[in-house]
């Protein structure tokens, strides 16, 4: 609904309705939005003025029963094409943080009384930390391309392309049948604790009780819940850069340091025990973990582990956590076996192991993961973060849950789903490297690609372009990022940037796409990417509208 009026269909039943005042909720609004961002870890400030719809619910007084979006331009004579508009809010802002009403562009409300304005809220200092994981914050983006025309091949999200296994579904329908939909257990329901624990300590050769294991809505609340157990304002938070951004976004929001381990290329983007030395000491509070890893696949061997673990005991606090993020524990290419430093003896005690539904059973909706603490103490405490949260998970998914994990109809079906990822693996890198301009490691483990695109960054002059602008800007964006953008609009293929995982110090040129995507679309994906990596001019005009609209200022 453009214009900013309330629905046709609905009547403003407040007293003034009739008595020929004109109501704010009948009147066009137009919004300021103040972005705050973050250039290169370091908190900064750009703000400006965006006419784009902000969907807030208004109603001009307690008695007026009709609720309209609070603005829905565009009004602005210098309107631009919509889809700059969240592009900039995507790549150059991180968060919108002021909404603040502008003045009326045509009559003005009649009635001037204050409370019949909507207060613009202030926000926490801290929620101007929080990052976000551009794998869903791109979606408008693809909307926009589409608008455009194109056919965008979505190689953006970690979401595996294959049903939801029957055992599983049926399970669940089972439970729903049954009447499982009431409150359960915070920390999760027996059955599942129990599956979980046989199948973790079988598999890593520990003893693993049900009374550690916990239960959260997927495998992603653990990472934000164990910062703020664990972490106070001035401690370290040591984690994996590229990987997954959850863990810098969190660091940052609990106020405690980021800390990176720089990954390379050359070893595959393992975690090794010479990029991890120098970064721990006294204030080192978490180490997180991840094999296979996101963005990259890349794997960390047992014996890399065994060396990862002897420096923990050697340079790490005794109480320090290691946040071991093993949710692609199933994915594993080449005959490869999943490893786990709690397996090392002595960090089991120290080793937070995080897993669940999402990836290895193709569920992602079904939010269904788990993490094993060390202690009890500290299950309990993580129990009643659960209840002050989200008081616990549907019983009926969880169910769901022990039917995936316990079922001999699981091992068949995620055999043929890594099969056909092995076999897009090696399709996607084989096509990739042939491109002049980038190099692709071969990942050993989840469901992605990272190319090194430095070449063609180059080639098409992103990295010269970057290099112009004004710094403040190059601080929240990067030549990845441009050719991304460029790829998106103008070619059709929708990947994630360098900086999407892992802002502080970010360093490289990197795209990430997902293999989660049909051979063909893979096949597409490539040719158009070979096609971009030439087209030079294509991009500089790119370029150019950008500057144009006033987005790279």
């Amino acid at each position: 609904m453009r214009g900013g009026y309330g629905a046709g269909s609905s009547d403003c039943s407040s007293a003034g309705a009739a008595d020929g005042r004109r109501h704010l909720c009948r009147e066009r609004t137009r919004v300021r939005v103040r972005i705050h961002c973050t250039a290169a870890g370091l908190p900064g400030r750009r703000s400006g003025i965006f006419w784009y719809p902000v969907s807030i619910p208004l109603r001009c007084s307690s008695a007026c029963q009709l609720t309209i979006p609070f603005a829905t331009g565009p009004f602005s004579p210098s309107y631009r094409p919509s889809w700059l508009f969240p592009i900039s809010l995507a790549f150059f802002g991180r968060a919108v943080s002021e909404l603040v009403p502008a003045p009326h562009l045509h009559r003005p409300a009649m009635n001037k009384d204050p409370q019949l304005i909507s207060v613009p809220p202030r926000f926490a200092h801290r929620v101007s930390l929080l990052d976000t994981e551009n794998a869903f914050t791109v979606a408008p983006l693809i909307v926009q391309a589409e608008a455009e025309g194109q056919h965008v091949i979505r190689c953006n999200i970690g979401e595996p392309d294959f049903p939801l296994p029957d055992h599983i579904r049926e399970e669940v329908k089972r439970h729903l049948d049954l009447g499982a939909t009431g409150y359960v257990d915070p920390q999760g329901l027996q059955p599942l604790r129990e599956a979980i624990a046989d199948d973790v300590g079988s598999s890593r050769g520990i003893d693993v009780s049900p009374e550690r294991v916990v239960v959260f809505p997927g495998a992603k609340v653990p990472i934000g819940l164990c910062q703020q157990t664990y972490c106070d304002p001035g401690d370290e938070v040591v984690y994996p850069s590229p990987g997954f951004p959850i863990y810098e976004s969190f660091t940052r929001y609990v106020g405690a340091d980021p800390v990176p381990i720089h990954l390379r290329e050359a070893d595959g983007f393992a975690v090794t025990e010479d990029l991890l030395e120098p970064l721990l000491g006294p204030r080192t509070r978490l180490i997180f973990l991840n094999s296979p890893a996101n963005p990259t696949g890349g794997v960390t061997s047992d014996r890399e582990l065994e060396a990862i673990a002897d420096l923990i005991f050697r340079k790490a606090p005794p109480n320090v956590r290691i946040f071991s993020d093993e949710i692609y524990e199933r994915i594993l290419f080449d005959g490869s076996k999943h490893a786990s430093i709690a397996s090392v003896p002595g960090m089991a005690e120290r080793t937070i192991i995080v897993s669940g539904a999402s990836k290895s059973y193709a569920w992602t909706g079904g939010r269904v993961g788990w993490a094993i603490f060390p202690t009890r103490e500290e299950a309990a405490v993580f129990r009643n973060l659960n209840i002050n949260y989200f008081s616990c998970i549907p019983a009926y998914n969880q169910m769901g849950a022990v039917a995936a994990i316990q079922s001999p109809e699981s091992r068949p079906f995620i055999a043929r789903m890594v099969t056909a990822f092995q076999e897009r693996r090696d399709l996607v890198v084989e096509r990739l490297n042939a491109i002049p301009g980038i190099t692709c490691a071969i990942p050993k483990g989840a469901f992605y690609v990272f190319p090194n695109v430095a070449g063609v960054c180059t080639r098409i002059g992103a990295i010269e372009r970057w290099e112009s602008l004004p710094p403040d800007v190059r601080g929240g964006t990067s030549p990845s990022t441009l050719l991304q953008l460029f790829l998106l609009f103008r070619y059709g293929v929708c990947s994630l940037d360098r900086r999407s995982f892992g802002t502080v110090g970010a360093e490289g040129h990197f795209l990430r796409l997902s293999i989660a995507t049909p051979a063909d679309e893979l096949r597409q994906a490539a040719d158009r990417i070979a096609a971009a990596a030439s087209d030079e001019a294509g991009f500089a005009h790119f370029f150019e509208q950008l500057e144009l609209a006033g987005r790279l200022s």
